[in-house]
């Protein structure tokens, strides 16, 4: 590496940060990447836990509606690093992907930690620094702070590029704290992808918490999404809710509470069920007939006794499984949240991610104010926000020169 060359600062090593850092090094610059916990990109490995989702095979305008209001900045991200691009980038680092059948992308591996440790492999091979432990707290004089264990330390680079995260699951590095001191327009933090609470009967909670509802189609204020959704003993969580989170968070901020809608078999009509229901049960018990004649799990039958008394015509029944109310009367915090809402605001940095107030210092990842579902819509974006803030340091170095 050209140790003359100008030198920039990623503070964040989650996946925005370190691809930043990546496209940066093999422009040939000099970069250090800043982390204040003992190791890089915890937050990804535990999105890895349970199968990292990279990114979807959808078709690009329905991915990109995915990203609500922020879809035009965002697409713009994601033009600059497709999830093409994204695919044939982890398998250059010896992880072969596949598509599952919902359309997901996953590593065959469907964990995080072989990835990342090619990747840092890789970052060490293009001179890529990486400090641990060294926790960004403000400006001192124009010159970045960094808390270390050695003490406090100053940074003079030539551009920076802040990668430091939402508020979401605070203990692994994202606290939001830089809010404090970044003197930036932002939005207030609010919990995405999370979990709702309801007024679940001890009897229901004790059995049934923890087990899924699979199959099952979900509507809020006429919106429709497919998936699985789980019990919890709070109340509800899983893919299909984080599809909805937002709308729902909305709701039960303005309203106080939500109602949703459950479809626990969307794939059969109501007046199919209804002939499945209208068959004689003799001794059978309701709960068993449900399951038998309607193809219910026993948690499914169990939720349609907790929302109220079950009607006693088939019809009527049928219409209770194909629409089931529930109300949701709470959101789940920032520290049970898979990602987070709110941070910079997006018209706080111009087309090349540099703060509009700040020359120099670029901006990427979910700090940044957008959201989306799970589903490999937030790493598709957290990804291609670095390299966009990369390519926008590049530029403006080389117009400085």
């Amino acid at each position: 590496m050209n140790q003359d060359a100008p030198k920039v600062s990623v503070i964040g090593a989650g996946p925005a940060g370190l691809m930043a850092a990546e496209r940066l090094a093999a422009a040939g610059l000099r970069v250090v990447v800043h982390d204040r916990m003992p190791s890089a990109a915890r937050k990804f490995l535990m999105a890895g836990r349970g199968g990292l989702n990279l990114t979807h095979s959808e078709p690009e305008d329905a991915f990109a509606k995915r990203y609500g209001s922020a879809r035009p900045d965002v697409q713009h991200w994601i033009d600059r690093f497709t999830p093409a691009e994204l695919i044939a980038w982890v398998e250059g680092l010896g992880q072969p992907t596949f598509v599952g059948s919902s359309g997901r992308v996953f590593p065959k591996a469907m964990k995080a930690s072989p990835l990342l440790r090619a990747w840092l492999a890789r970052l060490e091979g293009l001179g890529v620094q990486i400090r641990t432990r060294s926790r960004w707290i403000g400006w001192r004089d124009g010159a970045l702070a960094f808390d270390t264990p050695e003490g406090e330390r100053l940074d003079r680079p030539d551009a920076v590029v802040l990668a430091l995260g939402g508020a979401s699951w605070p203990r692994l590095g994202s606290d939001g704290a830089w809010t404090a001191w970044l003197d930036a327009p932002t939005t207030p933090f609010r919990p995405a992808n999370v979990g709702f609470d309801v007024a679940w009967s001890a009897l229901f909670r004790d059995r049934f918490a923890g087990q899924p509802l699979k199959g099952i189609a979900l509507t809020q204020s006429g919106r429709t999404v497919r998936g699985e959704a789980m019990i919890a003993r709070y109340g509800i969580e899983g893919g299909a809710i984080y599809a909805l989170s937002a709308a729902l968070r909305e709701a039960i901020q303005a309203d106080g509470a939500a109602a949703l809608e459950i479809d626990l078999k969307p794939d059969v009509a109501v007046g199919r069920l209804t002939e499945r229901l209208s068959r004689p049960r003799g001794k059978t018990s309701l709960s068993n007939h449900l399951r038998k004649a309607a193809g219910l799990e026993p948690v499914a039958v169990a939720l349609l006794h907790e929302v109220g008394p079950l009607p006693t015509s088939p019809r009527a029944l049928a219409e209770r499984i194909k629409a089931l109310p529930l109300t949701l009367t709470g959101v789940q915090g920032l520290e049970r949240a898979i990602s987070s809402a709110g941070g910079v605001r997006l018209d706080a940095v111009d087309g090349t991610m540099m703060l509009r107030d700040r020359p120099g210092v670029f901006v990427a990842g979910e700090m940044l104010d957008w959201e989306a579902p799970t589903g490999g819509y937030l790493l598709q974006a957290c990804f291609a926000s670095g390299v966009a803030a990369a390519q926008g340091v590049i530029d403006w170095l080389d117009s400085r020169d």
